[in-house]
């Protein structure tokens, strides 16, 4: 994945990041046999700087998973196929999930505006919630700025010396869709489309408000708990990544040189529900392929999440409502999200018969190709 398309689709910002050194420590538990392809370009990426790769493929029923370099710079001590981790803006898929959810109960609808469901909220500098539909939220067609591409909060949250500062801070969402509103939109609602990550925080936002209920308990009770999703959490204030885990780091620099720092501790309200959630590999291929395979959503509203608009930043992709679809240069097409935030970047993908899923993670968010990683596993040998 390039460093535009990588981060236009964290829960972070547009910081570019660098290289790190790890050992390379491998571990593999091959139930399903081959995947040479996959494992050569897990060794790649840690060639590449990442410190460690943890990665799930469920095949047909059959599992194989792996790990490539370290998940502790310190000790040396290597990845596990069980790490849980933060998985940034795959959160976006939960989400998109909860309020179809709703939809389909008919307790809201996606053409209702997000002046409807939060009046006031998004105004000023020409942003206008009365002529934004939540499914412009849900397809990044609002035009509502990134808070992410804020300066300020990209020096106080993704640099180093505002990070180590304000790493524990609690950011309410109301504040995140603040810092939004300082700016112009970037686009007349329905006109364009740009990734923005203050698009779920107002959707997160509008669960609560339609349920009583916070977006993440509705996340545990409607998808979490059904389908046995043990390792997954919506940590909310919480700091630490439950074990088994690895460290995460980041280079916390606009440059790709530098020292690498250990990032894994962090308040991840900063992201909310546009990329706070915690879950391991094999959840998340739990989670889509239950999800394409019509177990989560009515057929309706699954034909509506599955309705894409062309994103030019991404070759052969488009967005739905929090799912990206892929067209692989073997012609195979994937359904998913990647998702990146401080010392994380992870993709989670499977077919649309929901057969073939993969998830991976890298412990880095400088560097490593997650394309040749998806590539591997759905097009190589």
């Amino acid at each position: 994945m390039t460093t535009r398309v990588r981060t236009m689709l964290v829960a972070a910002t547009a910081v570019a990041l660098s290289a790190a050194l790890a050992a390379p420590a491998v571990a593999a538990q091959d139930e399903g046999g081959g995947h040479t392809a996959t494992r050569e370009a897990m060794k790649a990426a840690v060639k590449d700087g990442v410190p460690g790769v943890t990665a799930t493929a469920r095949t047909n029923g059959r599992n194989w998973a792996a790990t490539e370099g370290v998940g502790d710079l310190r000790t040396g001590k290597s990845r596990s196929t069980d790490d849980r981790y933060r998985v940034g803006s795959i959160t976006k898929t939960f989400v998109a999930t909860v309020l179809l959810q709703l939809e389909a109960e008919g307790r809201l609808s996606l053409d209702d505006t997000v002046d409807e469901w939060l009046p006031g909220l998004v105004q000023g500098n020409g942003h206008d919630g009365r002529k934004i539909t939540l499914r412009q939220l849900l397809n990044h067609t609002s035009g509502i700025y990134n808070y992410t591409d804020d300066k300020t909060f990209v020096e106080t949250y993704f640099l180093k010396d505002g990070f180590f500062e304000h790493r524990y801070d609690t950011k309410p969402p109301e504040d995140l869709v603040a810092i939004a509103m300082t700016h112009k939109p970037d686009f007349a609602p329905g006109t364009d489309w740009y990734y923005s990550n203050t698009n779920y925080v107002l959707a997160g936002m509008v669960i609560e408000k339609a349920t009583g209920k916070p977006y993440g308990k509705e996340i545990r009770t409607r998808i979490l708990n059904p389908l046995g999703m043990h390792a997954t959490s919506v940590p909310g204030t919480r700091v630490t990544v439950p074990q088994p885990s690895s460290r995460g780091y980041s280079k916390l620099a606009e440059s790709t040189t530098g020292p690498t720092y250990d990032v894994t501790k962090l308040n991840p309200s900063l992201a909310y529900s546009a990329g706070e959630m915690i879950s391991d590999s094999s959840d998340l291929n739990r989670f889509y392929t239950a999800l394409l395979k019509g177990k989560l959503l009515p057929a309706e509203q699954l034909k509506d999440m599955k309705t894409t608009i062309k994103v030019d930043d991404i070759p052969n992709a488009g967005y739905g409502l929090g799912l990206i679809e892929r067209k692989l240069s073997c012609g195979t097409t994937v359904w998913g999200h990647g998702g990146g935030i401080h010392g994380s970047t992870s993709e989670a993908v499977t077919t649309a018969d929901g057969r073939h899923a993969l998830s991976f993670n890298f412990n880095g968010d400088w560097s490593g190709d997650s394309d040749a990683v998806l590539e591997a596993e759905y097009c190589g040998k």
